[in-house]
């Protein structure tokens, strides 16, 4: 008999919990378990709970390898409902022990997804992990200091790294229930078990942001290996609280034993940039994690921000400090935020991350992508790789307008060179804004030093490696290439982190990385080459091509490997990917080719994509044979640009229909104590909705209906009160979808609500959605005419609302209270673009002896344009006691 433990992770989505009975069957090749109820988790007294984490043990006899799992639960009606993340099974047999992860991330829920409480999970085969079983137990003792306060319902863990790898993310609860731990001035004792670690360096410590969470002061944690009777200590003495000086829930700690050097702790820089381009901007929670040579940071939420205003705007740098036993060289970073739908996403130039604030180098994670899922790589989440290290700032340079000389010194390093006889030969090419140079380099050691001026070259702009050009016993790792200019005093690290093997030939490039400049994205294009379907099309031989753009060229790429042919067959697509530092626009592929035996070879056309941006397509139409003449040489052939199609840059359709209800936030600061009442109209490509109230303006959300009205355009505030003091300021406004969870922006930077000094009535916000400019903001001038007749002028509130082929601008007060006789009056109207003008409503609500008014006319012109007036003719009274005694009237 076996002792399976299950983890099942609920998941982290808003009613994710269940208090309905949740059954399980494990499948495996020998036969199932059959249905068990999942009663008492080990580690937490109320199970299923909003992202939790509960472990169950079944006993059952050898399953044999798991393959899949039935989960079920008996909640009937709305609310019973439960999200499942995954659930994660581990088991010893013998020497072996597995884990096997069965992912859901879906809902179990009449009322949600497709109605079903029972799925059938199948394992994820990458996860199939069978290791020789070498575990360690440790007694962890941990102290809390005597002024913390006392504990709340909070999930504690512990990760511990060692030089073999790390343990899992050790929740330390109580053995026994009803037991409380974390009291203050207790020490409490855990036994967790961990893989063979080796030599632990650090551990890590981290509290779940609860709400109302106070904190934790954490005194020290002692670690004993059971076993071995290693003992660790860290002594910690320091809090974690979101409302103490360093706001942190998570802490490392490096270990402290004789003998050893303690690796230092730093409080690493990371800074985030968003980039240039409409609904950049997330209001998302924001997570990274680092990954050096000497392990990870683990998840962190990106909280406070460094900089000042509104975190993850449009074309904004946030910094956040991100507190870690040093990592060694960065490798890559994983970013990630939780923001669902479209639009809710950000679009991510790139990250950098410096070792301290004072540092003066910082390592460059460029992605210049969405992070959406509707939009560019249709994820959330993402790795990047560094493309290397750069100055934090240009060096600072002698004033004197000499041209500078001076020399770059490069010093590349790589793997061991121990058992290969022959030097290896590699090409390194510098390309700058003026020409290229290649430079051929004999590899015959781990550290080779090169030197040139690189002249006539201009400013370098990337480095390109091909090779390996000779005989290679092994395959051979390039590391890193640093180049320093003694002029200039620039100086950058590429990390080319690749590996030269035998009978390849491999083309490599990086960016160069300068303080000042953004660095150019390494992209992956996919090229698909089209052989015609004509008799005798199809050629064997040797090929390459070379992609030239508006910024540079990719360097010669062979398609086939060295001492190898490839076969092109009639009528067939082959796709081949390279990776380039980007080109720029397309503008021609060259194409070389060579048949020993004389073949012709049939070209159609090529086309060419970038892998991650898929939403255009580069044609180069050739429609020719290739290698008519030639019988020994290559036969190059240069093949123009034809054509570049677009296609919407929305590849995902919303899979759900929106019924038109939106989540909305709004929040704003200088409210008058006696809060007035806004209404707020919502306008679409296809109507409006009808006014609601605005329920809030502190940030909580609220429902708002606006029905039917196609693809929303502008948001209007309407006062229905007297006119305020001052205006109001507004911080943010945000609409969610419910049912697609498309996500709206609004630039609200300096905005008031009823202008600075209070006296409008309404103000509207023109939406923003990713990659389309929003609607413009217009002044427009309006000119009422009152008539010459005897008795003409008013002196009544006069109100008018322009109408417009995109809406209309609600209804607004002329500020203007005195229309004489004979007088023109001009009044300001600040309006999301009504675009082309059709009708004009104008009435006032004054009755009685002497409120009449008689209209001649009204005028309105764009400000700032010189064309373009309309004018609205009325010649009519507006008054209860004269001709048709109406007081509002509709001009066309």
């Amino acid at each position: 008999v076996l002792v399976y433990e299950v983890r099942v992770y609920t998941g982290a989505k808003l009613g994710a919990e269940t208090d309905s009975n949740v059954y399980i069957n494990l499948i495996g090749t020998r036969g199932d378990s059959g249905k068990r109820k999942l009663h008492r988790p080990k580690n937490n007294k109320v199970k299923f709970r909003h992202g939790q984490m509960d472990v169950f043990c079944i006993k059952a006899v050898s399953l044999g390898d798991l393959e899949k799992v039935l989960i079920s639960h008996d909640g009937a009606g709305p609310g019973n409902g439960w999200f499942l993340d995954k659930i994660v099974i581990k088991h010893k047999e013998g020497k072996e022990a597995q884990e096997v992860v069965f992912p859901c991330n879906r809902w179990l829920d009449e009322y949600q997804d497709d109605g079903k409480t029972a799925r059938e999970l199948t394992a994820n085969s990458k996860y199939f992990v069978k290791k020789e079983l070498y575990s360690q137990q440790w007694r962890v003792q941990v102290k809390t200091d005597g002024d913390s306060p006392e504990p709340q319902e909070c999930k504690r863990t512990l990760v511990i790294y060692g030089s073999k790898g790390k343990s899992d993310e050790l929740l330390l609860s109580p053995q026994n229930p009803g037991y409380v731990c974390f009291l203050p001035r207790a020490t409490d004792e855990f036994i967790v078990e961990t893989g063979d670690l080796g030599d632990v360096y650090k551990i890590r410590v981290s509290c779940d942001d609860v709400p109302g969470f106070e904190g934790w002061h954490l005194k020290s944690f002692h670690l004993e290996e059971l076993q071995t009777k290693q003992e660790l200590n860290f002594d910690c003495n320091c809090w974690l609280a979101l409302n103490r000086e360093d706001k942190e829930l998570v802490k490392e700690f490096p270990a402290v034993s004789e003998g050893q050097k303690t690796l230092p702790v730093y409080k690493y820089v990371v800074s985030v940039h968003i980039g240039d381009c409409w609904g950049a901007e997330t209001f998302a929670n924001v997570y990274i994690t680092l990954y050096g040579k000497r392990g990870d940071t683990g998840v962190r939420k990106l909280h406070t921000s460094l900089a000042k205003g509104r975190k993850f705007q449009r074309n904004k740098v946030d910094s956040f400090l991100v507190e870690a036993v040093s990592l060694s060289d960065l490798q890559k970073v994983v970013v990630g935020h939780d923001g669902e739908g479209y639009g809710a996403g950000m679009y991510l130039k790139m990250v950098t991350v410096k070792a301290s604030q004072d540092s003066d180098k910082e390592w460059v994670f460029p992605l210049w992508n969405w992070l959406d899922t509707h939009l560019g790589l249709c994820e959330t989440v993402c790795e990047i790789v560094t493309v290397g290290r750069r100055l934090t700032s240009s060096p600072q340079l002698p004033e004197i307008n000499t041209k500078l000389s001076g020399l770059w010194i490069m010093d590349i390093t790589g793997s061991d060179l121990s058992n290969q006889e022959d030097p290896i030969c590699l090409s390194f090419i510098f390309y700058g804004n003026l020409s290229h140079k290649k430079l051929p380099l004999q590899v015959t050691g781990k550290a080779i030093q090169i030197k040139d001026e690189l002249a006539d070259i201009g400013s370098v702009y990337k480095v390109q490696v091909t090779g390996p050009h000779s005989k290679l016993q092994q395959p051979w790792h390039l590391d890193l290439l640093h180049m320093k200019h003694t002029g200039t005093k620039d100086e950058m690290y590429l990390a080319f982190d690749c590996w030269f093997n035998p009978n390849e030939d491999k083309c490599v490039e990086l960016p160069a990385l300068y303080a000042d400049q953004e660095p150019l994205p390494v992209l992956e294009y996919a090229i698909h080459l089209h052989t015609g379907d004509l008799k005798k099309a199809d050629a064997t031989g040797e090929a390459y091509l070379r992609i030239q753009g508006e910024k540079s060229d990719s360097g010669k790429r062979w398609l086939n490997s060295r001492n190898s042919l490839i076969t092109f067959a009639r009528g067939q697509v082959d796709v081949f990917k390279i990776k380039a530092v980007c080109l720029g626009k397309l503008n021609q592929v060259l194409v070389g080719f060579k048949s020993i035996k004389k073949d012709e070879w049939f070209l159609e056309k090529i086309v060419i994509k970038e892998v991650l941006y898929p939403f255009s397509a580069h044609v180069f139409v050739h429609n020719d044979w290739i290698n008519k003449r030639s019988k020994k040489d290559f036969v190059e052939v240069a093949i123009p640009l034809k054509e570049t199609s677009v296609t919407s840059l929305l590849t995902k359709n919303f899979d759900t229909k929106s019924r038109g209800r939106w989540q909305t936030w709004v929040q704003c600061t200088q409210v008058p104590e006696d809060v007035p009442d806004i209404q707020v109209v919502v306008f679409g490509r296809k109507g409006k909705s009808p006014a609601q109230k605005v329920q809030n303006l502190n940030d909580n959300p609220f429902l708002l209906t606006v029905g039917d009205i196609g693809d929303i355009t502008k948001v209007s505030f309407v006062l229905s009160g007297p006119c305020l003091g001052r205006g109001i300021k507004l911080h943010k406004l945000q609409l969610k979808d419910l049912d697609t969870k498309q996500e709206l922006g609004f630039h609200t930077e300096a905005r008031c609500l009823f202008g600075k000094d209070g006296s409008e009535t309404v103000t509207e916000l023109a939406a923003v959605r990713p990659d389309q400019p929003p609607l413009k903001e217009v002044l427009y001038l309006i000119s009422v005419h009152t008539g010459t007749l005897p008795a003409s002028g008013t002196d009544a509130d006069v109100f008018i609302t322009v109408f417009g082929e995109q809406g209309d601008s609600c209804k607004r007060r002329l500020r203007h209270s005195n229309f004489e006789r004979g007088q023109v009056c001009i009044s300001e109207m600040r309006a999301v673009d009504l675009g082309q003008l059709s009708k004009v409503l104008v009435e006032h609500h004054n009755v009685g002896y002497g409120a009449g008014w008689y209209l001649d006319q009204i005028v309105i012109h764009e400000s700032g344009k010189t064309d373009g007036q309309y004018a609205f003719l009325c010649q009519q009274w507006l008054d209860s006691g004269v001709g048709d005694t109406q007081t509002e009237r509709m001009l066309k």
